[in-house]
């Protein structure tokens, strides 16, 4: 099932879950990659990433998740397992084991879909990955609840995301920033963004990591916000996952977007490597 979005954009599918759908588009020829975004993001987070793959010969499967972009809002449940359900369900619709490149939230949830089902998955690029709690003041967790809560979120994310951005900003960032707050204003997805902080938990992402048995490539900003030392993450995930690291200069947590040219010379140089073509 398609619906097209613009002649410039590739057409929208659904994968039919239990509860809903989750929306993705498909483009190129070669081994398959499938892209995922993190929380509150779209699947044109990967607008610059997605092309360059494209162009060297990658089908690109590029997703929303639960809840987010194009998605359904009609699901009840959130978090690292229920998106590694999704992308698992994708790659088996789509016939053929993957590279799963996961951006915050869905780093965990691809380190769950390798451990889960290693047959389909061939590889992992987790950027800016969360793959287990990060240690965090008291009270901020209940803070962030509250900031999250589904009246005012769409103002106080559009507020926020440019401290994500910590570095250089995409030219086009006014314009997606737009898009995704217009996107948390429309009925239900405030809602689901919100349902999704609170209900994200990556231990269960921590407890798989020793069960990982495929190439890791790990893609961290320098000036991630969302760690306190970023470099000393990406080096603990690096080392627990047996995978190379590459860390991006002035790039927070976004490096597939901030420094699109860095990150896709990486990330096609790891693709080239792990992947068989026919």
């Amino acid at each position: 099932m398609t619906d097209a979005r613009s002649s410039t954009h590739p057409p929208t599918r659904y994968l039919h879950r239990p509860q809903g759908r989750v929306a993705y588009d498909l483009q190129g020829d070669g081994p398959l990659v499938v892209l995922v975004p993190g929380m509150a993001e779209l699947r044109s987070s990967y607008r610059f990433l997605a092309p360059a793959l494209v162009a060297a010969g990658y089908t690109v499967a590029t997703t929303d998740l639960r809840g987010h972009g194009d998605s359904d809002t009609t699901f009840t449940s959130y978090g690292d397992p229920e998106t590694a359900s999704d992308i698992s369900a994708l790659i088996d619709e789509l016939g053929r084991p993957a590279v799963v490149v996961g951006n915050s939230l869905a780093a965990g949830a691809g380190v769950i879909a390798a451990a889960e089902h290693p047959g389909q998955v061939c590889g992992l690029v987790l950027v800016g990955p969360f793959v287990r709690n990060p240690r965090q003041p008291p009270g901020m967790r209940s803070l962030l609840r509250v900031l999250t809560a589904p009246p005012w979120v769409a103002g106080v994310w559009k507020a926020y995301l440019p401290t994500l951005y910590a570095g250089a900003k995409p030219a086009d960032f006014a314009e997606y920033r737009a898009a995704v707050v217009a996107k948390l204003r429309q009925p239900g997805y405030g809602t689901a963004f919100s349902r999704t902080v609170r209900q994200t938990d990556h231990r269960s992402a921590e407890a798989r990591l020793a069960r990982v048995d495929t190439p890791v490539l790990v893609v961290m900003g320098e000036r991630d916000p969302d760690f306190k030392d970023p470099a000393a993450e990406a080096a603990w995930i690096g080392e627990t996952l047996r995978g190379e690291v590459v860390m991006v200069p002035d790039a927070g947590h976004y490096p597939h977007s901030q420094q699109p040219g860095r990150t896709a010379a990486a990330v096609l140089d790891f693709l080239a490597r792990i992947t068989t073509r026919a």
